[in-house]
């Protein structure tokens, strides 16, 4: 795979529901996803945010494989997932592993964690019993947990160490991509910065490519390097996580960045005025999807679609006046926001590093 092929990618990719269905009439119908095109590179941290109901954790489970598109196609490495035979598809699967948002609800209350966490191992046929129970023993102190735990109970642990089960699960099979559908948001704010350092620290050890979906927007501005917004089950802009959040090239990312609070006294965040409330997805607005809520909105919105478009540097915006508009007054604020989510990270980051070399100094030597 050349550096220029992505290791994952969506081409018009759709997923509709059926909400209702009548006696008589056309069905009730919801695009939850709806014609998205994006490409995800090896070895980076993409992330996926937008309002709740915007249609980004059905696109996440759509990438991995938990439900199939009714239109459009998903890529892994260049060959469709959709074309594959069973065989093939299970071997996908081993590369591509999901971390669900409830750390609780996504684990069997009735097998111990060691059970969960080789299930993926005995699925797949790696290793034998003895090897499979010591790589239990491994990805438990990958994630900052004890081996012992593994005779314990899902109910027996707290929603961050849950959530580390859910991790180390996700990571037993030996994926290159790992997607996790909000997997920070159910967590306490101190719980959440050490699952952040986890993740981080284990991209960088086997070579992972993330795709995180979250409504922290600090947090993605901390971990992710490029970040994709959703309106209405549409991308409508992608680019590089700094410039976005320096100077977004959509009206509806400037509204996101600025409701993120502001931690410092005497400055006050900066208003964006959305007009009205969000549209029905089941019959959204013609044209682009945010006018009827946009600030900047011109006869034209309404009526023309706009499509994506480069408007510098490989940064995407699906808006007809992205480039002109003067989208600016939230950078002060996102930057104070994510130097303090920068300073609570990085003081988790050197507890954890502290409790790992009191763990190696405690370790029996071989002599012993």
């Amino acid at each position: 795979m050349t550096d220029a092929q992505p290791i994952l990618e969506a081409r018009s990719l759709e997923r509709r529901f059926v909400t209702k269905r009548a006696f008589f009439g056309a069905p009730t119908i919801v695009r939850a996803v709806d014609g998205v095109d994006l490409a995800v590179r090896a070895g980076e941290t993409f992330a996926i945010v937008g309002e709740s109901g915007c249609g980004k954790s059905t696109l996440a489970r759509l990438l991995v494989g938990l439900i199939p598109p009714t239109g459009g196609d998903v890529r892994f490495e260049g060959r469709s997932i959709a074309a594959l035979d069973p065989r093939a598809l299970r071997e996908i699967r081993r590369d591509i592993q999901f971390i669900f948002q409830d750390p609780f609800s996504s684990l069997n209350p009735r097998m111990t964690v060691g059970a969960l966490i080789e299930e993926p191992l005995r699925t797949h046929g790696i290793g034998s019993a003895r090897e499979r129970r010591g790589a239990v023993a491994r990805l438990l102190d990958k994630v900052g947990l004890r081996p012992e735990h593994a005779d314990r109970y899902p109910h027996e642990f707290s929603g961050g160490q849950r959530q580390r089960v859910g991790i180390a699960r996700a990571l037993a099979s030996g994926p290159r991509v790992l997607i996790g559908d909000e997997p920070v948001s159910a967590l306490d704010v101190s719980i959440q910065a050490q699952v952040v350092n986890i993740l981080e620290d284990l991209k960088d050890e086997f070579g992972l490519t993330l795709v995180i979906i979250a409504h922290d927007l600090a947090v993605i501005r901390h971990m992710a390097d490029r970040v994709a917004v959703m309106y209405l089950g549409k991308i409508v802009e992608v680019g590089r996580a700094d410039r976005l959040f320096a100077k977004p090239a959509h009206p509806y990312s400037e509204a996101l960045l600025a409701a993120i609070p502001v931690p410092v006294t005497g400055r006050k965040p900066v208003k964006v005025a959305l007009e009205g409330d969000p549209p029905n997805p089941i019959a959204p607005p013609s044209g682009c999807r945010f006018h009827t809520r946009c600030p900047y909105a011109q006869p034209r919105c309404a009526s023309e679609e706009p499509s994506l478009r480069d408007v510098g540097g490989g940064h995407m915006a699906a808006c007809h006046f992205a480039g002109d508009l003067n989208l600016t007054g939230v950078g002060a604020d996102v930057t104070a926001r994510s130097e303090a989510a920068q300073r609570r990270f990085e003081r988790y980051a050197t507890a954890r590093a502290a409790m790992a070399v009191k763990i190696d100094t405690n370790k029996p030597s071989r002599e012993e």
